[in-house]
């Protein structure tokens, strides 16, 4: 095979990178603080806007975890999370020993359905189990329906975990993603549309919120001469280095997400006509993708061809693709969790495929992604 290979969604640098890291170096900053962490940190509050505070931490898995420890969330809780998202959205439910309630998605936009959202408080609240958070996820940079989640939230008086690790750019009504949840987190790690190698942050109201998270995430030191704990704390701050990459990579981040949301023009055109194929897109003007990764949902009784086939075909000529999540509730880990819901979650997974969607997909890439997609359904 003399194809060179085509990833799903792969780290794109802007240039500027080295520099900042060069400059961490140079100063002898290489530790979880200077003046990279704080500098990233003030330009994602300035990129998001609304008044919030950043807290750069060591993943999003670890954002999301502190940020339910902060909402409160206590061993012999339940926790509601999407169950179309990747483990990360629910795994930190289970740090905390609480339990997922796992609830299904509406089609239009893969996300977390409001409907079932309030079946699942309600069965709840009826066994003395009122959910003690919600973790919404904007599944693939797609916004979810937060208003109606909002609204049914605040009726019930449950904070949100928005869970925006995949929609650092996607806007609903105008507003951006990450600072729609009582708190929010995000993800850098090295498939994102923006990379520090690895690493998150948690987007926060209050400063005093940011100041409890970075303190729990510096191993909840208390302010004392001597090592002093009166809390349980964690090691999960982001390094002076890895905020140098994140710094560079806000320098770029308008030109990578315009460059995903080219991805999913190209893939708009190429099935346009096809009967059967769905390019997985924005149900209406409210809703703003940064199209993170570029997905379509197959007909096989219309196409004659399954995801599967797709994939395969793909990888084949050395292009990578990937069946979209598999939900939590069908996951080994998690079988004996409430799942509220019908079978919507289930179909995407097994009719749904991601395609390569990488910022830094040359024109030659997809005329070979599109020779290859076209010899299958014209066969």
């Amino acid at each position: 095979m003399n194809n060179s290979k085509i990833w799903l969604s792969s780290p794109h640098m802007g240039g500027s990178e080295q520099k900042f890291v060069q400059e961490a170096f140079d100063t002898n900053w290489v530790a979880p603080l200077g003046p990279n962490v704080n500098g990233f940190e003030k330009d994602l509050e300035s990129y998001l806007g609304d008044g919030v505070h950043v807290a750069a931490l060591s993943s999003g898995t670890a954002a999301l975890h502190l940020a339910l420890l902060m909402l409160g969330v206590k061993t012999g809780d339940e926790v509601i999370c999407q169950s179309m998202t990747f483990s990360a959205s629910a795994n930190p439910i289970v740090y905390l020993g609480a339990t997922p309630v796992f609830v299904d998605s509406e089609p239009e936009t893969m996300n977390m359905c409001p409907r079932f959202l309030e079946e699942a408080i309600l069965d709840g609240i009826s066994r003395g189990k009122k959910p003690k958070a919600i973790v919404a996820v904007h599944l693939y940079g797609m916004p979810c329906k937060m208003q109606e989640i909002r609204k049914i939230a605040d009726a019930h008086q449950i904070p949100i975990a928005e869970d925006s690790a995949e929609a650092l750019g996607s806007t609903y009504k105008g507003k951006k993603c990450g600072t729609f949840g009582d708190i929010s987190i995000l993800s850098f790690n090295g498939n994102k549309i923006i990379t520090t190698s690895g690493g998150g942050a948690m987007v926060t109201k209050t400063a005093e919120q940011k100041n409890k998270a970075v303190f729990l995430s510096t191993q909840a030191r208390d302010n004392a001469p001597h090592y002093q704990h009166s809390e349980i704390g964690y090691n999960y701050r982001m390094s002076n280095i890895c905020a140098g990459i994140g710094r560079g990579q806000m320098e770029v981040l308008d030109e990578h997400l315009q460059s995903r949301r080219k991805m999913h023009q190209f893939y708009v055109d190429l099935f346009a006509g096809v009967e059967g194929v769905r390019v997985f897109t924005e149900p209406n003007a409210d809703f703003y993708s940064n199209h993170w990764l570029s997905c379509i949902v197959l007909d096989p009784e219309k196409t004659k061809i399954t995801s599967e086939d797709l994939r395969l075909t793909l990888e084949r000529d050395n292009i990578e693709s990937r069946p979209l999540w598999k939900p939590m509730h069908l996951q080994p880990v998690f079988a004996d969790c409430a799942y509220f819901g019908s079978d919507i979650s289930e179909k995407l997974f097994t009719n749904g495929l991601c395609l390569p969607s990488s910022s830094n997909l040359t024109d030659n890439d997809r005329e070979r992604i599109a020779k290859v997609i076209r010899s299958l359904f014209n066969r």
